[in-house]
């Protein structure tokens, strides 16, 4: 009963501000029609008691796109309406899981002046998340892979996080002259002191065994036994979330960051990254480098001057409030905060670094 107040709570500051529609409906919508011929995009993999959405878009590294995020969304919401479905998996084609948004088809839109049909793909994905986050159902998101961005946001929010020895996390949007979105603001904040403000900043990659000593994620295995992880998964009858955690434990390994991992220096972050302004945490980071006897802090320094000074101020300051929010906060703000960037009322710094990563692509 908590929980159900909870999220009514929740829903109902999301319509305020025109994100969600006054009834979160459960049943597929027709206007979702134009986007069936994307279907491959995502594919759908039924099971015994539960489906599987799997992320297929393999040369782009499952950059998410429009349709995607749409198709995603109604499979979502039929699979939560019906009662033969216990629980949801969702997993990546290729080697990737989810390298975040599809920077090409963006650009494209934007170039095109289309700043409408970006407004409908940021709203479409930002109330994914949060369905993502309110799901009544339990969730398997399996992190096989590079996981970036918007990849995150759109299965962290779930139950059960899975992680291999192949995953690679990380929150590049400083760097591309964006802001860390889609619930980021939401989960990083909560990560041990002030890590979530070193990722963010830096875009520093984390593995997964790190994903599991910050609490990112749920459960680690190698990736040479995930096949028998998703065969149990496949073959239960029970959606039991204690049966779905033994499951996915039965194949797992104890692990523990090696040292020279990044949560080693958890003391020097938190030392660095706590001062209220970027302007301070670089000069702490300065500090600290005239006395260091490694290039840690030069290499961070470097990461941060790289990136563009508007999305380090943003980020800073959306990672700060996020702390205090709930998610459906968080990612109101954030959606905000999207549109101001796209629509270049902020900074143009989004557009230009994205159109030359999309003239290196198209040059490749």
């Amino acid at each position: 009963m908590q929980r159900v107040k909870a999220v009514l709570k929740a829903r109902h500051s999301f319509q305020r501000l025109g994100i969600l529609s006054h009834q979160r409906c459960l049943s597929a919508q027709p206007n979702y029609a134009l986007y069936d011929d994307f279907e491959d995009q995502v594919l759908v993999e039924g099971r015994a008691k539960s489906r599987a959405a799997i992320l297929n878009r393999p040369s782009a590294l499952n950059a998410l796109t429009a349709s995607m995020a749409a198709r995603l969304k109604r499979l979502y919401e039929s699979w939560e309406e019906n009662p033969d479905i216990g629980f949801v998996l969702m997993k990546g084609n290729g080697r990737a899981f989810c390298s975040g948004v599809d920077t090409v088809a963006l650009h494209r839109l934007l170039n095109e002046g289309k700043v409408y049909e970006c407004k409908r793909f940021f709203e479409t994905l930002y109330k994914f998340v949060y369905l993502q986050g309110t799901y009544l159902k339990p969730h398997v998101a399996i992190f096989d892979g590079i996981t970036m961005g918007c990849g995150g946001g759109i299965s962290l929010p779930g139950m059960f996080r899975l992680v291999t020895d192949k995953t690679v996390f990380s929150h590049p949007e400083t760097q591309l002259g964006f802001h860390p979105d889609a619930g980021a603001s939401f989960y990083l904040s909560r990560l041990p002191g002030y890590l979530g403000e070193y990722l963010a900043l830096t875009g520093d990659k984390l593995n997964g065994v790190e994903m599991i000593a910050c609490g990112l994620a749920t459960h680690y295995c190698l990736n040479a036994r995930l096949a028998w992880i998703e065969e149990r998964l496949g073959n239960l009858m029970n959606d039991d979330p204690a049966v779905i955690d033994s499951s996915l434990a039965q194949y797992g390994d104890l692990v523990y960051p090696d040292r020279s991992s990044i949560l080693r220096r958890i003391d020097t972050i938190d030392k660095c990254f706590s001062h209220d302004t970027v302007e301070e945490i670089i000069d702490s980071l300065e500090n600290e480098a005239a006395g260091a006897y490694d290039d840690w802090c030069k290499t961070v320094l470097r990461k941060m001057k790289e990136a563009s000074p508007l999305s380090l101020k943003v980020t800073l300051r959306s990672i700060r409030e996020g702390r205090f929010q709930s998610l459906d906060q968080c990612l109101a703000r954030e959606y905000r905060i999207s549109l101001a960037w796209i629509s270049k009322s902020v900074s143009n710094d989004f557009t230009e670094v994205w159109a030359v990563l999309v003239h290196i692509e198209s040059t490749s």
